[in-house]
Order: C-alpha cells, then sequence, then structure tokens
C-alpha cells in the first residue's frame, strides 16, 4: 500500500449519507477552471490507531479532502509537484514534463452516461498550462491517436464538459487498435455499471516503464509504454477493480489486464481512494473479482 496521504477531515456519516454528500460535491459549480500546485508536504491526516477506533459496524468514516472533496481524488505523487486542474466533470494532475496528466479523475453517475452533445471532431489546447505545451500538430502526422482519459462518451450530458473532455491535457498518444478496441470498452464497461449501480468513482492515466519514451511533435509530447484504470463503486458492498494495459495491446480480452488495485498503485506509485479509511481501502484494493461487477 502507497503510504502518502492526502491532509483531510474526519466527516462520520452513514454510507447513505455519503452518497447524498457526495452527489452535492457533484452539483457544486465550480469556476471552469481552478489550478493550482501541491507538493508532498507532511501530512495532518488522523493516525490509523484513531481511525479505526471510531469505527461501528454502523458508520463509516470517511476521510474528505478539504481541499479535493470528491472520493476519486489520489494521493499526492511522491516527490512530485502536480498542477492540479479542476475541470466541470473531472479533476486531472498534470505533469509539465511529460505534456501528460499523471492522472485524471471524475465520478461517473448514472445520469452522465447519457445526453444530447455529441463527440467534438477538434482537440483543444490548454491555456491553463504552461508552455511548451501539447498541440494538435504534435499528433498530426505520427502513428498515434488523441487517447481519451476521461472519455467524451461520459460527457454527453453537457456542452462545456464535453469540450473540456477534448482539452489536450485530457489526452494521451493512444495506440489506434487500443483506441478503438479494449480501451473504448472498458470505458462502456463504466457507463453500464454507472448505470446498475447509479454512480462509480474512476482513476485514469498513462504508465511510463521507460527511463527513456517516445515523444511526438515539436513539444515532445511523451508515448506511454501502458495505460491504467480504477474503478470504485460504493453502493451496496464496496468493490473496486484495476486494468493496467500496454499501448499495443488492443485486440486482446481486458480479462487478460485484470488486476486488484493493490497492484495497479504498485505499478504506478500512486496511492488511489485515500479518502476512504483503512478498513474499507485495504478490503476493496486487495481483492477483485469481475463477476461481482
Amino acid at each position: 500500500m502507497v503510504a502518502s496521504k492526502v491532509g483531510s477531515i474526519v466527516v462520520a456519516i452513514s454510507f447513505l449519507s455519503l452518497i447524498t454528500l457526495t452527489a452535492s460535491c457533484r452539483q457544486h459549480r465550480t469556476p471552469k477552471s481552478i489550478s493550482f500546485k501541491r507538493t508532498t508536504t507532511s501530512s495532518s491526516r488522523p493516525s490509523e490507531a484513531s481511525r479505526d477506533k471510531e469505527l461501528s459496524p454502523r458508520q463509516e468514516i470517511f476521510y474528505i479532502s478539504d481541499s479535493l472533496f470528491q472520493i476519486c481524488i489520489p494521493a499526492p505523487l511522491d516527490g512530485k509537484d502536480e498542477l492540479i486542474i479542476k475541470r466541470k466533470a473531472y479533476t486531472l494532475s498534470y505533469n509539465k514534463e511529460t505534456k501528460l496528466p499523471n492522472w485524471v479523475a471524475w465520478h461517473l453517475t448514472s445520469e452522465h452516461t447519457e445526453g444530447q452533445y455529441k463527440r467534438l471532431n477538434v482537440y483543444f489546447e490548454d491555456s491553463d498550462v504552461p508552455m511548451p505545451r501539447a498541440t494538435d500538430k504534435d499528433y498530426q502526422g505520427s502513428n498515434w491517436t488523441h487517447g481519451h482519459m476521461c472519455p467524451a462518451g461520459d460527457n454527453k450530458w453537457d456542452m462545456e464538459a464535453m469540450k473540456e473532455s477534448n482539452f489536450l491535457t485530457n489526452i494521451c498518444p493512444q495506440d489506434r487498435q487500443l483506441n478503438t478496441g479494449l480501451w473504448n470498452r472498458i470505458e462502456q464497461d463504466c457507463r453500464t455499471w454507472a448505470k446498475k449501480y447509479g454512480d462509480i468513482y474512476i482513476v485514469c492515466g498513462p504508465v511510463l516503464m521507460k527511463k527513456e519514451h517516445e515523444t511526438i511533435g515539436m513539444n515532445q509530447v511523451v508515448v506511454p509504454e501502458a495505460f491504467f484504470k480504477v474503478i470504485l463503486c460504493l453502493r451496496g458492498t464496496p468493490k473496486a477493480l484495476g486494468y493496467v494495459i500496454r499501448n499495443n495491446e488492443g485486440k486482446k480480452k481486458r480479462d487478460q489486464f485484470f488486476n486488484t488495485v493493490d497492484e495497479v498503485e504498485r505499478i504506478t506509485g500512486i496511492d488511489f481512494f485515500p479518502s476512504l479509511p483503512d478498513s474499507i481501502e485495504n478490503r476493496v484494493e486487495s481483492h477483485s473479482n469481475l463477476e461481482l461487477w
């Protein structure tokens, strides 16, 4: 388990109250984008012993970040400055060295799986991040497609959200067969699960496995060697699952890349769902069973 934890406050609520709270948080409208840097300073979070002591059979203690409040937001990355950007539908951690997101996180509800707004065919340079940064020209003439992290299919409910899904900070160079094949299939699975359970929490992003990476374009946008995705459901019995898929394996079946969240944490070095109490986090991250979904 990755040790770093986000500074947070303790709120004791039932599962039903938690879902109500997070739904209201999702409806809270922030400005078009909020960006700030965060570093991995020492955490003021309560000790594990004090948290577990307060747990009861009928109540769970959830640690809601005082800055980001969303369950799906990962802990700060060890030894790295991050540019955190809050959009209408998702939050991302941007890496100015790779010109890629470190991760993109969002709360997908059943209502957000459908809508009237269609996917756009234009991609937008993101003025909220420093130059040099990815432009659409970087992708032109390359063998790589625009791989969405938070997919356009999750943003048909709102025009602004749809546009922001095409910001190049939400995009990574992705193998064409992966983009239209296995990655698309998992995106569809997530929408199916959101409809089935009411809502889920998703985090995904690139995996960089080598010391030196292929790049594209004048701005040297890094091409990831793989991608990860972790999914959490708090409806009923909490459960989670993860995937790590190489950036050239679009024809294979999803079951070949099925992982626990703990394994994805080991590969990526990211601590997912840190706002959950350890009694729940340990349980859902150490076990995965695709048949339960």
